[in-house]
């Protein structure tokens, strides 16, 4: 890694632990200013199953995907491969991937937590949602992000860029070994367990909107840009949630046009992290092209469970003897790092 990236990755760290302690200080400072103690006469309740999203978001992403396939968005880049891989990482969140932490939430916090179920329950809904929101949000910041600034670990993150185009399905596409170990979803499980299941299901379903608009191939936001009226709001949107421009941005091939920016632009729900640590750019403009300037559309298969399979395509970073990072020979540079 370089020195500099290092550096300023450390810096960021140290602030984070500040964000993530914050909205707990100030609950409690709230309470201790009212004179009250929830914790006191707190009532047991169900945990809410925070990690399954219900007909209402499962209709929303159907009706936005038939959008974009009629409006013909995806073009004629979407071909069988990448429709292959796209239906396969919509289809294992809901098929494996909730089971499997309704598991680990059912089985393994029992025995790691064994009096600790709801002990939380007391914290006030409204700041349950705040603790969720940087709790969740942040820690998902920095696993997406270090999967860029950490050589080895790009290629468990690889898939999600490979497409040339953007769209709905695009914020779910990863590869399994990305999904299943490096996730966020292990601490909101915590979160969840301890008492916070009603906050959750409020967080998780507004933030699987916002990054899944944010992936759509929809430019909802420009609007926001066009009319005059609008661009304070446009002002204070783009730096607080992720929008259509700024997280295109991230997934362009290049960044020679200005617009483009892969070494950046890492939040998911909130852009806020990225205006907070200097990884942001916004330019109210979207890429021409995306994907990555090498892909040569590996088999959906490896790009799912790579390791585990690999890419009959040489030189590619998914193939058995691939590079770690492939360095683009006219450009000399690591395509994902800064």
């Amino acid at each position: 890694m370089d020195p500099g990236v290092q550096r300023r990755m450390w810096r960021n760290a140290a602030l984070s632990l500040l964000l993530y302690a914050l909205p707990v200080l100030l609950m409690l400072l709230t309470l201790a200013v009212r004179g009250t103690k929830p914790w006191d006469h707190a009532a047991v309740t169900t945990a809410s199953r925070a990690h399954s999203h219900g007909y209402g978001f499962l209709i929303f992403i159907l009706v936005l995907g038939l959008t974009e396939f009629s409006l013909g968005l995806y073009g004629q880049k979407w071909n069988r491969n990448e429709k292959m891989l796209d239906l396969a990482c919509f289809a294992l969140p809901k098929l494996v991937f909730a089971p499997f932490f309704a598991w680990f939430s059912l089985t393994v916090l029992p025995v790691l937590f064994p009096t600790q179920h709801n002990i939380f329950s007391w914290v006030p809904f409204a700041w349950g949602v705040f603790i969720l929101c940087v709790a969740d949000d942040l820690t998902q910041y920095w696993y997406h992000r270090v999967h860029h600034e950490i050589p080895w670990l790009w290629r468990f993150h690889r898939t999600h860029h490979s497409a040339p185009y953007m769209g709905m399905s695009m914020a779910g596409r990863q590869n399994v070994i990305y999904s299943i170990v490096f996730s966020q979803t292990y601490l909101t499980s915590v979160l969840v367990y301890l008492g916070l299941g009603p906050a959750a299901a409020v967080v998780l379903g507004v933030k699987s909107t916002i990054t899944t608009l944010a992936h759509s191939s929809i430019p909802w936001d420009k609007p926001l840009y066009r009319v005059r009226a609008l661009n304070p709001v446009a002002w204070l949107v783009e730096r607080v949630i992720s929008t259509p421009a700024t997280h295109h941005a991230h997934h362009a091939s290049s960044t020679d046009d200005g617009v483009g920016f892969y070494k950046g632009n890492f939040g998911n729900m909130f852009f806020l992290w990225d205006v907070i640590f200097g990884t942001g750019h916004i330019s109210r403009q979207y890429p021409a092209e995306y994907g990555i300037t090498h892909y040569e559309g590996d088999p959906w298969y490896a790009q799912l469970m790579w390791p585990l399979f690999k890419s009959n395509i040489p030189g590619s970073e998914l193939a058995a003897d691939g590079p770690v990072v492939r360095i683009e020979a006219n450009a000399g540079e690591v395509p994902v790092e800064a």
